[in-house]
């Protein structure tokens, strides 16, 4: 895992070494600058992938050869057989719980070690948490848009930066709140719920009836097979006359597709309707297939559109359901569930409950998985304490000046729940009581002196690393993504909200 570093960060180590500081104890922070998104908040991801790149960081000997063949002949030799002796266990890692709602300036992890191994695991850690905790936080995001009820499934897969990033944003837009992905390989890895059933170029592939093989299909409680070609054709007819629809309009191919589909999985039959016209064609044969389906006993689980007014089609198509639902005295027709996908963004869900629809799952891909609002979260690394003395970077840019020293990091609620307020303070310093008057410094308004009087207070941080292991158990996946629903709806409405939330103070 050492490898994984910028070369700076190897040159630097080696200007340690050379001067006789590399054991030097020293400590660093992880945190980001500005909220992403122009929100007042991030969700914290990317820890337990982290804690393992800590405890599998050493050079192997082709590391060291490698290094040596990038890196000045001057390099001494005595260097490389150092690194070849480094691993983490001498680092401690203290960082708030994976799915936390974390703040701007509020470290998410602090480390603690030798000097010359606390700088080399910069570039590793920010890799492997910056992506993380912004597309986390995108999910988020787009979680809180849809509502609690929305299903809401990652498909990002063919539009991601490579695997990778494919994996990370299945993995984290998990967290952040979604319900599935179409990632297989995200599936088998991670344990996530999987989802798909068919694209266009399925429904493209068929031409008529008589290519559907096989279309004999048993009753699901048992008996003789029917052929559910000829059963769907005689409920086209009759959905026809009910929408009033001309049969001819209905696109034989597509019907023959759904056909296909229907038999070959009876139980989880769903119907993309966009691919001709989805009034005159797709409708009435993915209905007229569903009702056959229902004679012999199954449930169509859903549609799925993909271009065009989503929010409007998704209310017509339930009009229709329900019509058919009354007509034919199916009840559950008229509560078959409606997906749609198609380039959603912030945006769409903005309108969709603007315009009000029908909509019961949403597919997510490019705006999700890209993150096009703000490509990086812009987490840095800064060394805050050096051999026991506060380390502080002074520029003409206040907002990249850097708060020195090891400190202790509270969260402050107040009557309601919500939380109000982080505090940061030197570890020494005595911890914040509820009910007690703090006089505080909020980041910003430095010159001011604020009294508060928190309800609760919580220390944000807990040990995770030390002696080369992790030291903490970590939580699954699912009680991560659980962890940050509920950190989400902790957070006032006023800081919850995506557009001119009011600012968070620090």
């Amino acid at each position: 895992m050492a490898p994984l570093a910028d070369l700076y960060q190897v040159s630097m180590a080696y200007g340690h070494w050379r001067a006789g500081r590399h054991r030097a104890p020293a400590a660093a922070e992880l945190f980001f600058r500005r909220p992403p998104f122009r929100g007042s908040f991030a969700l914290g991801a990317g820890l337990a992938e982290g804690l393992r790149g800590l405890r599998a960081f050493r050079f192997s000997a082709a590391d060291v050869a490698y290094l040596r063949s990038v890196l000045p002949s001057t390099i001494d030799d005595a260097f490389f057989d150092y690194l070849a002796t480094l691993d983490a266990s001498e680092v401690t890692v203290t960082a708030i719980p994976e799915g936390s709602v974390v703040f701007a300036r509020v470290p998410f992890l602090q480390v603690k070690g030798p000097l010359l191994v606390v700088q080399l695991l910069e570039t590793t850690l920010l890799c492997l948490i910056n992506y993380a905790s912004l597309v986390a936080t995108n999910a988020a995001r787009f979680r809180l848009l849809a509502g609690p009820d929305m299903k809401l499934i990652e498909m990002g897969l063919r539009r991601a930066q490579g695997p990778d990033g494919a994996l990370s944003a299945s993995k984290y837009s998990y967290i952040g709140g979604f319900d599935c992905t179409s990632n297989i390989l995200a599936g088998k890895l991670y344990g996530i719920p999987v989802r798909g059933t068919i694209a266009h170029s399925f429904i493209m592939s068929f031409r008529c009836l008589e290519e559907v093989q096989p279309r004999e299909l048993p009753p699901r409680a048992g008996g003789d097979p029917v052929d559910l070609a000829d059963l769907a054709l005689s409920w086209l007819q009759r959905v026809c006359d009910l929408l009033q629809t001309p049969p001819s309009k209905a696109n034989q191919g597509e019907l023959a597709a759904f056909v296909s589909y229907a038999v070959t999985f009876p139980c989880d039959f769903q119907g993309l309707l966009d691919t001709y016209c989805v009034r005159r064609s797709g409708l009435p044969n993915f209905c007229a297939v569903a009702l056959a389906l229902h004679q012999l006993g199954y449930q169509a689980i859903g549609v799925r559109l993909d271009s065009g007014d989503l929010a409007q089609q998704s209310k017509e198509i339930r009009g229709v359901f329900q019509a058919c639902g009354a007509h034919f005295q199916v009840p559950w027709f008229g509560t078959i569930p409606i997906a749609v996908s198609n380039d959603i963004s912030e945006q769409s869900l903005e309108e969709f409950r603007r315009e009000g629809s029908e909509i019961d799952m949403i597919g997510i891909g490019t705006h999700l998985v890209t993150c096009p609002l703000q490509p990086s979260l812009g987490c840095v690394y800064k060394l805050v304490e050096v051999n026991g003395s506060p380390c502080l970077k002074l520029t003409e840019d206040e907002e990249k000046m850097t708060i020195p020293g090891m400190k202790a990091i509270y969260r402050l609620y107040d009557a309601a729940g919500h939380p109000f307020m982080d505090l940061m303070a030197l570890e020494e310093e005595p911890s914040p009581s509820a009910g007690q008057e703090l006089g505080i410094r909020v980041l910003g308004r430095l010159e001011e002196t604020t009294k508060v009087i928190p309800s609760t207070v919580e220390p944000l941080h807990r040990t995770y690393f030390r002696d080369g292991q992790v030291c903490e158990p970590l939580p699954s996946l699912p009680e991560v993504r659980t962890h940050a629903q509920v950190s989400l709806n902790l957070l006032s409405p006023a800081h919850r909200r995506l557009h001119e939330p009011q600012p968070y103070p620090v």
